[in-house]
């Protein structure tokens, strides 16, 4: 090409050039999608609006994409601006951004091969576990070759493109950089105002609406939403057909507004000599049932525990619902399934729904949450107060009263003693208080770098069973201390774990793994003794509601475990992690995945170790049922606290 003709060539800006290349790029992601999916699988006016809507999200994507660039020119001095290094800076980052946006398009087609999405909450749920996805990439794909085919195209495109590039070396005034710094604030705070993953949704057709879709777009707003779609992914069935499922087996759940209008029920006390007044709700980090003596354990890790099990109601086949204290809190106060995704701790649109918290507060209690940490962490905070319990955390214990802490919070022993204080408070040291009370408290010294007090126990700090023995140490003392207060005499003790320590196994949902402690411990009003049927953590909820003799119990997906129909319902626990939601009933573990896929496991009824079975279509829908319902209910605001 002569001088003269590349003259005549016009040039863009070189911000423009990026912006170019990001489009085009996503173009041919989504054309290669298109007909990867197969063309016929919509209609041609489908494919035209998918690309149209695409374009949005794209243009919208460009507006984050574009703000380096942006603040790059702004802060670039203008003597600077002709200088060779910077001309071989911006091609440099020219490469990397057009590296790092090839590289997300095969990442991004890989994924589809897989899901038929675009990113969503599981390409996000990746990050958790990246050891295995790694490992597994490595293993599928030859990640070099990959990798230096992403770098040569990226090069030659950039080496083709070249002459159409233009670098702005004049002087820049300073109004015209103010201009770059108000684009830089401005696009992506318009982004965030116009558009939202939502509008992915303007068909019919699932394969259109995921076309359309942005792949760094839709990954960012999964982690924000922190869910996974259950319809979108997971097996269905029609919603009459879940309902009637439900009714089946004793979890037709009534509205809030019925429950509350109708006497409680005092047939649901099981052996309870009468109603208590108070609950104490300790749910323990990490508390496998496996480290306890009363479950089979041989290393005297819980003296105090196993020996409060012989005064106690010991639940002996207790489930956990997932592998993180968001998922047991949300167990324990909504009593819900593990819908997949993020817990609804750290959802959006969490805030007043029908748990214990408001349910108990509706009939004149004082709800307290009681965490050890600082409850920013995990949302906790604000779920909690949004649910209308009075939340105290590390924050608001006075610093003499902590023996010692470590970044995940205070000694158990210090948090123990920091809510008796609290109950004395409540009750002004009378029995004969003016509201009763539910408080949950939840616990941290079980949890890495496990350091606790010295002088406490017979172990050194810094071992996971050194942990577990300090905790059941100032679980003892805070029982043993309780039993001078007044209020003592008329107060349940509940004592659980959030989750195991770990869920490590040879299968996806290994059962063992989610076996945890249980203990209702009221020694004037409940006889010691076990409780055999399989039980999971999401009846708490309605069974300390039957106890107490207050109403809404029957507003849960949860079973009432001393209900007088108990018995004539099915045993079954729910168990799960991000993506797997598992269903256990008659030794038989039914596993729905995305891709809606299912599969069944015959489990072992003591040592629960799993193995491949037939499918019961029946079980099938019952699990598909109560997840899907769930999910349903959750998204269209039925969980929502609503009364008359």
């Amino acid at each position: 090409m002569t001088q003269q003709a590349q003259n005549n060539i016009r040039k863009v800006p070189f911000i423009m050039f990026i912006a170019a290349i990001a489009l085009a790029i996503w173009l041919l992601l989504r054309i290669t999608l298109w007909l990867d999916v197969g063309v016929f699988q919509m209609s041609f006016a489908q494919a035209i609006e998918s690309m149209g809507v695409g374009l949005w999200f794209d243009l919208n994507t460009l507006c984050f994409l574009l703000v380096p660039f942006l603040l790059g020119a702004f802060l670039l001095p203008n003597k600077s601006r002709s200088k060779p290094w910077v001309s071989k800076l911006r091609w440099l980052l020219a490469f990397l951004v057009t590296f790092g946006l090839l590289f997300g398009a095969v990442s991004e087609f890989i994924f589809w091969q897989e899901f038929t999405t675009r990113f969503n909450f599981i390409a996000v749920d990746y990050l958790i576990y990246t050891s295995e996805v790694i490992g597994n990439i490595r293993e599928s794909y030859p990640v070099p070759l990959i990798l230096l085919g992403i770098a040569l195209v990226a090069v030659a495109i950039l080496f083709s493109l070249r002459k159409f590039v233009r670098f702005d070396t004049a002087h820049r005034p300073p109004k015209q950089k103010l201009r770059l710094l108000l684009a830089a604030v401005a696009l992506p705070a318009l982004s965030l105002q116009l558009a939202n993953v939502d509008e992915m949704e303007f068909s019919k057709n699932s394969y259109a609406n995921e076309l359309a879709g942005n792949g760094i777009f839709s990954f960012s707003a999964a982690a924000r939403r922190n869910e996974l779609d259950y319809d979108k992914f997971y097996k269905t069935i029609p919603q009459a057909l879940a309902l009637s499922t439900l009714a089946s087996v004793g979890a037709d759940r009534k509205p809030l507004s019925e429950t509350l209008d109708v006497a409680p029920n005092n047939a649901g006390m099981g052996t309870f000599k009468g109603h208590p007044k108070n609950v104490v709700l300790i749910s323990v980090e990490s508390l496998s049932a496996e480290y306890l003596g009363i479950y089979g354990n041989k290393q005297n890790l819980t003296p105090y525990l196993d020996k409060l099990a012989t005064e106690s109601l010991v639940f002996d086949k207790f489930f956990a619902t997932g592998t993180r204290t968001v998922r047991g809190l949300d167990a324990l106060s909504i009593a819900i399934p593990p819908i997949p995704g993020q817990a609804v701790v750290h959802r959006p649109n969490g805030d007043h729904l029908a748990g214990i918290g408001e349910i108990l507060r509706e009939q004149n209690y004082e709800t307290l949450f009681i965490y050890g940490g600082y409850g920013v962490f995990d949302n906790m905070n604000s779920y909690y107060r949004s649910n209308d319990y009075k939340v105290i955390d590390r924050t608001d214990f006075d610093d003499k009263s902590i023996q010692s802490e470590n970044v995940w919070g205070v000694d158990d022993e210090s948090l123990f003693n920091n809510s008796i204080k609290v109950f004395d408070e409540l009750t002004n040291g009378s029995a004969k208080m003016q509201k009763p009370f539910f408080a949950q408290i939840m616990t941290t010294s079980n949890h890495r770098p496990y350091t606790f007090p010295a002088g406490k126990i017979d172990l050194p700090q810094g071992s996971r069973e050194a942990a577990v023995k300090y905790t059941d140490y100032a679980i003892g003392k805070f029982i043993e201390d309780s039993k001078s207060k007044p209020w003592f005499k008329d107060t349940v003790f509940v004592i659980v774990a959030d989750h195991c320590a770990s869920v490590a196994g040879k299968t996806k949902l290994p059962v063992a793994k989610y076996h945890i402690p249980l203990f209702m411990y009221a020694p004037s009003l409940l006889p010691a003794g076990h409780y055999s049927r399989v039980a999971s953590q999401i009846d708490i909820v309605p069974t300390l509601l039957d106890v107490l003799g207050k109403k809404g119990a029957e507003s849960f997906y949860g079973q009432s475990l001393f209900s007088a129909t108990t018995s004539k319902l099915p045993e079954r626990a729910f168990i799960s992690n991000y993506q797997s939601l598992g269903y256990y009933k008659n030794d038989t573990l039914v596993v729905l995945s995305p891709k809606q896929k299912v599969e069944a496991y015959k489990i072992d009824p003591v040592s629960f170790d799993a193995t491949p079975t037939a499918i019961d279509d029946s079980l099938v829908n019952e699990a598909v049922a109560y997840y899907q319902t769930a999910d349903r209910a959750y998204k269209s605001g039925e969980l929502k606290f609503h009364v008359k």
